[in-house]
């Protein structure tokens, strides 16, 4: 019989179907995923990713017998929805005029030590989304009969399904209390708490697809739509079930998400942007972000990963980035990033290399993740002097590189047959290796970060 998932992987910036097989990847088609710029605000054009969806289930069921859809998309976005259709857009997380309501909303948004959600820019709180959205567009709002995380949102089109869920919910969105496993007090003082429908679990069938679906994409009828997932907790299923704690997953793409299991909650601060998210299983899981690759993507002004010899280039060079160049994540959001020095064109992605190691590493340590292997995921695992970096800065740690470009749509591949019967392939260990200068060049760039964030 066969076990072939199609994975629906919403990204920031791409949209994708995959397809796997016991954890193989069987084939997969992307596209990008737009920000459309309202009115009413700026919004995500579901509309042309549900057009690619079925597009690329109707393709991928003319060669595969797909056995199972999962969803899972990425973070601080969720929908209102009514009977049968959007009650309002998709807010952009990236849009900074909900922060005209942050006076009022302050008001109601929960205590870190209750929801261990740091106050973050434009709408990367969901809470504050949705007080914006009820606020501000009382019209829209009043049309909706729940509201669902983005992953879940899919699966609802998908299936006809509405359901909550614990990873969404847990994503630095005030709605969640990690420690007491439950919507937080936020949804009944904002009066939102009618909205959330049903929890169940990211591993859960849903339903079968909805005929007209199965109509014009040529699936079997029966095919079972999953409840899905945040897409960073997506990259840590792999390692749940085949690594003992503690260890930190680094997922790496748009944003890096260091994900340290088995560590104490007690040394997550807000000012440094670390926080709880919640694992698939229900269980707090510390975490610090920042917005690392928009920030190589600044720095080194294009694409491509250098070789070790420049990263020695700009040591010796002296040359730094000083934090921040995006704007929002990590702990110094509020400060605007420069760069100190003369650094070559050719150098520049050694410099992006540099800051983002220096920043993992920074944040890491102010989380007290000083035990337990490190896996880089996503994007920076093809980055060899990257993992060097990281490794030399850390050196009682062991790295780990998962240079696998589809982790996130394979870790979500897991949920349709939970837990996984196959054998999970590991990361490739990093060898370790010593920098000339690296230590001199940290002292230094964290007094310079001390400086400027005064």
């Amino acid at each position: 019989m066969s076990q072939t998932v199609a994975v629906l992987d919403i990204g920031k910036t791409n949209v994708k179907l995959a397809l796997f097989d016991d954890g193989r990847l069987l084939w997969e088609k992307s596209a990008p995923n737009c920000v459309l710029p309202g009115p009413p605000y700026p919004h995500e054009d579901v509309e042309s990713a549900w057009t690619f969806v079925l597009d690329a289930l109707r393709e991928a069921a003319r060669t595969h017998q797909v056995s199972a859809i999962v969803p899972t998309a990425h973070g601080a976005a969720g929908a209102l929805i009514g009977e049968s259709e959007l009650a309002a857009p998709v807010m952009d997380y990236e849009f900074t005029g909900v922060e005209v309501i942050e006076p009022e909303y302050a008001g109601l948004r929960p205590p870190f030590s209750e929801s261990l959600s740091p106050k973050v820019p434009a709408g990367l709180n969901l809470g504050r989304q949705l007080a914006y959205q009820k606020w501000r567009w009382p019209d829209l709002f009043a049309k909706a009969r729940h509201f669902v995380g983005y992953p879940q949102y899919w699966a609802w089109r998908l299936c006809g399904v509405a359901v909550s869920e614990v990873t969404t919910l847990g994503a630095h969105t005030d709605l969640w209390a990690p420690r007491q496993g439950q919507v937080s007090s936020l949804a009944k003082a904002l009066g939102i708490d009618h909205l959330l429908p049903p929890l169940r679990r990211a591993f859960d069938p849903l339903g079968p697809i909805q005929p007209e679906i199965a109509a014009l994409t040529g699936l079997a009828p029966d095919t079972p739509v999953f409840c899905g997932i945040h897409d960073s907790n997506a990259s840590l299923l792999p390692y749940l079930v085949s690594r003992q704690a503690p260890f930190t997953v680094l997922s790496t793409g748009t944003w890096v998400i260091l994900m340290c299991v088995g560590l104490s909650l007690e040394q997550l601060d807000p000012h440094d942007d670390t926080l709880a998210n919640v694992d698939a299983l229900g269980r707090p899981i510390a975490c610090g972000r920042f917005m690392g690759g928009r920030e190589y993507a600044v720095i080194a002004g294009g694409g491509g990963n250098p070789a070790l010899d420049a990263i020695e280039r700009v040591i010796v060079s002296g040359a730094m980035a000083l934090p921040c160049f995006s704007g929002q994540g990590g702990p110094y959001a509020t400060t605007e990033g420069v760069i100190r020095g003369e650094v070559a064109a050719r150098d520049r992605t050694a410099l992006a290399t540099l800051y983002c190691a220096l920043v993992s590493d920074l944040m890491l340590t102010r989380m007290g993740a000083t035990r337990g292997d490190l896996i880089v995921e996503g994007t920076f695992a093809g980055n060899l002097s990257f993992c060097q970096t990281l490794g030399a800065l850390r050196t009682t740690q062991r790295v780990f590189a998962a240079e696998d470009t589809a982790g996130t749509a394979r870790g979500a591949a897991m949920l349709a047959h939970w837990p996984p019967s196959y054998h999970i392939a590991g990361p490739a260990p990093v060898d370790p290796i010593s920098i000339t200068g690296l230590d001199s060049y940290r002292k230094a760039w964290t007094a310079a970060v001390d400086m400027i964030a005064r």
